[in-house]
C-alpha cells in the first residue's frame, strides 16, 4: 500500500489538481486518495501553503489606468452616440446640414472603430501576457515542488569570483529554470549575457539581473545534453556569445 501511495506522490497530479488542470478523472482519483491517505493529504496541504505563498510572491498587478482608459473609452462611446442624435435631428431641418453630419459621424464612427480595436487588442494582448505569466508561474511551482527536479550549483570562474548561481532541471516535465542570486560588479559599458546550447543551437537568453529573491527564477530551454553559458559582453548585449568571456557553465 505504502507503495502505491509513493508511486502517485511521484507524480504531479496533486500540483494540477491545486491548479486546476487535471481532467474529471485525475480530479476524482486525487480526491480519492485525499480523503483516503492521510500521508497525501498531508501532502496535498503542504502543497497548497507553498502555491498560495508562490502566487503572492508572483502576483501580477493590473497596468496602472486600464480601468480609466476603459471607463473613458465607454463615456466617449455614450457621448459619441448622444452628439450623433443631436445632428440627426438638426440635420432633418436642412439637407446640407444633413449631409455635413453624415460625413462628420462617418469619420467619427470610423475613429471609434479603430479606437475599438486598439482597447479591444490591448485588452487580448493583456490576456494573452497573463495567460503566459500563469503557465511560467506553474511550471515553476513544479520544478520547485516536483522530487524528480534536480539542483545544481553554479559558480563563476576567476573572471566573475562572486558569481552564484542555481539550476532547477527536472527530466520528466522537460523544465528548466536557473536563478542568479549573485553577480559581481562590472564596468558601467559591461553586462552579464546568459546562452543556452540546446540541440546545436545557440540561444540568446538576454542581459542577466541579480534575482530579487531566491524563488525568482528564469526559464532555460530544455533539450538533452544542454549547456548554458554566461559571458561577459558591451553593455546592452552581443548577438553571439564572446567565448573568451565566459564566466560560467552548466550542463543540464
Amino acid at each position: 500500500m505504502k507503495e502505491k501511495i509513493r508511486i502517485f506522490l511521484d507524480t504531479d497530479l496533486l500540483e494540477k489538481y491545486l491548479l486546476g488542470t487535471t481532467t474529471n478523472e485525475e480530479s476524482f482519483q486525487v480526491e480519492r486518495y485525499i480523503a483516503m491517505y492521510p500521508e497525501v493529504a498531508k501532502e496535498f496541504d503542504v502543497l497548497q501553503e507553498n502555491l498560495e505563498a508562490f502566487a503572492k510572491m508572483h502576483a501580477v498587478k493590473t497596468p496602472e489606468g486600464l480601468k480609466e482608459k476603459i471607463i473613458a473609452r465607454i463615456r466617449g462611446e455614450k457621448a459619441g452616440r448622444k452628439r450623433f442624435f443631436q445632428y440627426a435631428v438638426a440635420a432633418s431641418f436642412a439637407a446640407c446640414l444633413f449631409a455635413a453630419a453624415s460625413y462628420f459621424f462617418y469619420n467619427q464612427n470610423q475613429n471609434l472603430q479603430q479606437e475599438n480595436e486598439m482597447v479591444t487588442n490591448q485588452i487580448e494582448l493583456l490576456k494573452e501576457d497573463m495567460k503566459a505569466g500563469l503557465e511560467d508561474m506553474r511550471n515553476q511551482f513544479i520544478v520547485l515542488q516536483n522530487k524528480n527536479t534536480k539542483k545544481y550549483n553554479v559558480n563563476g570562474n576567476k573572471k566573475a569570483k562572486e558569481l552564484k548561481a542555481v539550476a532547477y532541471v527536472n527530466p520528466v516535465k522537460k523544465l528548466s529554470y536557473i536563478n542568479v542570486s549573485k553577480l559581481p560588479n562590472l564596468p558601467e559599458d559591461q553586462c552579464f549575457q546568459m546562452w543556452a546550447e540546446v540541440n546545436g543551437e545557440m540561444v540568446n537568453l538576454g542581459i542577466l539581473k541579480e534575482a530579487q529573491s531566491q524563488d525568482n527564477l528564469m526559464e532555460l530551454p530544455y533539450g538533452e545534453e544542454a549547456v548554458g553559458y554566461i559571458t561577459i559582453e558591451p553593455l546592452g548585449g552581443n548577438e553571439t556569445p564572446t567565448v573568451e568571456n565566459i564566466v560560467a557553465n552548466i550542463a543540464y
